[in-house]
């Protein structure tokens, strides 16, 4: 385990860390609360134990502190056991209250402190896996069943989050919608588990181009998303002025490349897609205007005979 020692004497740390070393422990030292709130800032901790008296900041104080900073964070919680020289039924009580876990004597026997050691070690890897668990649950709730993009629900929340960023930055903001062309005509041709064949290809292309835009630094922190149906939306923050339109272009001629047959698109024979793109910069005002101005913007570019991109 990786354990937070918080003891203001740096004899008796040096002890304890000793002791909990041979135990096959990696112990980090902070010598007073804030220090251990700094490191538990930085670094992950499988266990904490905390002295009550300390200069400046006791360990109860420590300790609430701590359990606020988790409670930003989803499935966070971290074993913490107070050592102290008094452990009166007054201080077992305010520990308890504080946020603890479990309460031990600075004097406590070898043999005993292995046994919490082993303790918690289980528990550590139990909150482990859980946190695992958890993380998939809600990566899997925020994608979309088909196409493995973001579902709407999730690219909503990051949305708003990434545009309340850039107004506030004055930063530059796109958005691309893309659409399926003709694709009501695709399923009633090829029927409609043929159709989702054809929106997981679309899907797959479309994000593995965004994916290289990251990659190639043109266009960081870019995401794509299934908007629903046959519809999908590309989120571009913090970029360039223009970065949108060459994205838009490169979305457009991938999925034609694909070759994906589609007799009733047209004179075009395979799948194609139409793609309206639109960038406020500086970001202002609400972001559903990005979201009517790209929607527009895809309407024209179907209305000027699809397989393309209007941009603006």
């Amino acid at each position: 385990m990786k354990i937070l020692l918080v003891d203001d004497s740096r004899a008796i740390a040096m002890v304890m860390c000793a002791r909990l070393e041979s135990f096959g422990h990696e112990v980090r030292h902070a010598l007073d609360g804030q220090s251990a709130i700094d490191l538990f800032r930085s670094e992950v901790f499988d266990l904490i134990l905390m002295d009550i008296e300390m200069p400046g900041m006791n360990g109860f104080e420590a300790t609430t502190r701590i359990r606020a900073l988790e409670g930003h964070e989803p499935w966070a919680w971290t074993p913490i056991i107070f050592v102290t020289a008094t452990d009166t039924d007054s201080n077992l009580v305010t520990a308890i209250e504080a946020g603890g876990d479990d309460f031990i004597s600075k004097t406590v026997p070898e043999a005993v402190l292995q046994a919490k050691m082993k303790a918690m070690s289980r528990i550590a890897g139990l909150r482990t896996r859980l946190s695992l668990a958890n993380a998939k649950l809600q990566d899997q709730a925020n994608r979309d069943g088909l196409t493995g993009l973001l579902n709407r629900r999730a690219m909503d929340l990051q949305v708003d989050t990434l545009w309340e960023l850039a107004t506030r930055a004055g930063r530059p903001f796109s958005l691309l919608m893309v659409d399926v062309d003709n694709f009501k005509k695709y399923n009633d041709h090829y029927g409609h588990l043929k159709g989702d064949e054809c929106l997981r290809a679309v899907a797959c292309c479309i994000d593995c181009c965004v994916r290289q835009a990251h990659d190639d630094r043109t266009a960081l922190g870019a995401f794509a998303a299934r908007y629903g149906g046959e519809e999908f939306a590309v989120v571009i923050p913090d970029v360039a002025s223009g970065i949108h339109a060459g994205l838009a272009a490169s979305l457009v001629e991938s999925v034609h490349a694909l070759r994906l047959p589609h007799e009733k698109n047209g004179d075009f024979g395979v799948v194609t897609i139409s793609v309206g793109g639109a960038c406020l910069d500086p970001a202002g005002g609400e972001i559903r205007t990005l979201f009517r101005q790209a929607d527009e913007l895809l309407y024209k570019a179907k209305a000027a005979g699809r397989n393309r991109a209007e941009v603006a």
